[in-house]
């Protein structure tokens, strides 16, 4: 056998090449956190890698969802501490009742420290609605590699099972859910009940209780990490969180059609200290919808079409008090939507909205780019009211692109007794998708400034302190 001589730089190339190659192989399956790696916990703090700084400006599709995850091989199959559901009794052919094995699955793993519950790539698992409680072992993983699915409909949901809700995590600490594989919330026939909107004979609304289970909700639960999930056809919202803290979410595909009702992509109420990341939303409601009681949610690297936008409220329903603050959305697109970014509150209400930053986002054919409405209201009932939620140091900066010409691009509808204050805009470039441009903005009891010109013009804030 002949030898050659290598030289050192050389060497040292392949040797990169090698390292790259590496870890592109290790990149392709999700990381499983170990107990002796340290979790990222503030809102503020991006975790390695994760940083992207142009938004996502693709179309977002439900090609991502709906094409049929790889068949990598299990991370987990040689280490200790994993639960696969099948070994309690789970068939996951797509039609029999795998719940039981899934709540044994999870009594054992909530038992484990760094325990992982798997739910095997190939299969798909039909589970009825349960609630996943804790509190459990540290460093919980979730691994979800095949497919979960409720039962199809109303028709097929147990009577004694609760239609507000299909899986729920209650009081868990240090958990992630991850994996390659789908969640189908089977939700066609939940949004075709007559009581949804215009479902009923000749396009009515029939009256009365018109319950749909959320796909996914964590409540009073903190440390949560969700990260490459896929989520389809909800019957509601997607996921949601109350009464959290600490809530890292990354990578998620979530995916409904755009007259679904109700299909929030991600909703927290009462949550603090969230962060959404890197994400695709395309759905039949609000892409993210942020509740009262929550205060430090970073927003960046998303892209949302078809929906109803990225939403602050609906805040203050019932002569309610209301509070959010420390809200900043960055770095994201939003296609096709009925709006871009909008704070919503009732007449009636009390409390605040304040510390809200939209910053570098795109629009294209959004047909209310930018709104407040402090006269929110679902019927034509609503009767005016002097109390309202105080809407006040919102900063809007590098918002461009395209409106649908059916409405102003810019509408602050504001109380008459309590004026929206401290309102800034910045960089504002937004121009008709097609047709005439509409020349002015909407603005009623407005107080703020322009720190830039503005396109289309913005004449009509009022200057100084209410």
């Amino acid at each position: 056998m002949a030898y050659f001589p290598i030289s050192l730089p050389v060497l040292a190339s392949c040797l990169l090449l090698y390292i790259h190659y590496a870890q592109a192989r290790l990149h392709h399956h999700p990381p499983r956190y170990h107990h002796h790696e340290k979790k990222h916990k503030h809102a503020a703090d991006s975790p390695p890698g994760s940083h992207i700084s142009q938004p996502p400006y693709y179309s977002p599709s439900p090609s991502p969802l709906l094409a049929p995850s790889p068949s990598p091989s299990s991370p987990y199959s040689s280490l200790d501490g994993i639960f696969d559901v099948r070994e309690f009794g789970a068939v996951g052919d797509g039609m029999s009742d795998d719940t039981n094995a899934f709540k044994d699955a999870w009594d054992s793993a909530c038992q484990t420290d760094s325990a992982v519950l798997l739910v095997p790539h190939g299969h798909s698992f039909m589970i009825q609605s349960n609630i996943f409680t804790g509190p459990c072992q540290s460093g919980l993983i979730f691994q979800v590699d095949g497919t979960l699915m409720p039962p199809d409909g109303p028709e097929s949901w147990p009577k004694n099972n609760s239609r507000r809700q299909w899986l729920v995590f209650y009081r868990i600490d240090e958990m992630t859910f991850q994996g390659t594989g789908l969640i189908d919330g089977r939700g066609e026939r939940w949004w075709n009940l007559p009581c949804k909107p215009h479902k009923g004979p000749n396009g009515s609304t029939l009256p009365g209780p018109c319950y749909s289970p959320i796909a996914i909700r964590f409540f009073m639960s903190t440390n949560l990490t969700l990260q490459g999930l896929r989520i389809k056809d909800s019957p509601q919202f997607n996921l949601r969180f109350d009464s959290c803290r600490n809530v890292h979410i990354e990578s998620i595909y979530i995916v409904a059609p755009a007259l679904s009702p109700n299909t929030d992509g991600i909703h927290v109420e009462n949550t603090n200290n969230v962060r959404i990341y890197n994400s695709i939303i395309s759905n039949g409601d609000d892409c993210v919808s942020i509740g009262s009681g929550c205060y430090d949610v970073d927003i960046k690297n998303i892209t949302c079409g078809q929906g109803h936008g990225i939403s602050i409220g609906s805040l203050g329903n019932h002569n309610s008090r209301a509070s959010v603050s420390n809200i900043t959305v960055r770095d994201s697109a939003i296609k096709q939507s009925a709006n871009g970014v909008r704070i919503k509150t009732w007449q009636g209400g009390y409390g605040s909205v304040s510390g809200v930053r939209y910053e570098n986002i795109r629009m294209e054919n959004v047909r209310n780019p930018i709104i407040v409405d402090q006269f929110y209201c679902l019927t034509k009932e609503c009767l005016n009211q002097t109390s309202a939620v105080v809407v006040s140091d919102i900063e809007y900066r590098n918002i461009k692109g395209t409106y649908n010409v059916r409405s102003p691009p810019m509408h602050f509808g504001c109380s008459d007794s309590v004026p929206c204050r401290n309102i800034t805009l910045s960089e504002v470039e937004l121009l008709p998708a097609e047709g005439e441009m509409v020349l002015d903005a909407f603005c009623w009891n407005v107080y703020g400034e322009l720190e830039t010109m503005t396109i289309p013009p913005v004449s009509c804030l009022l200057d100084g302190t209410p």
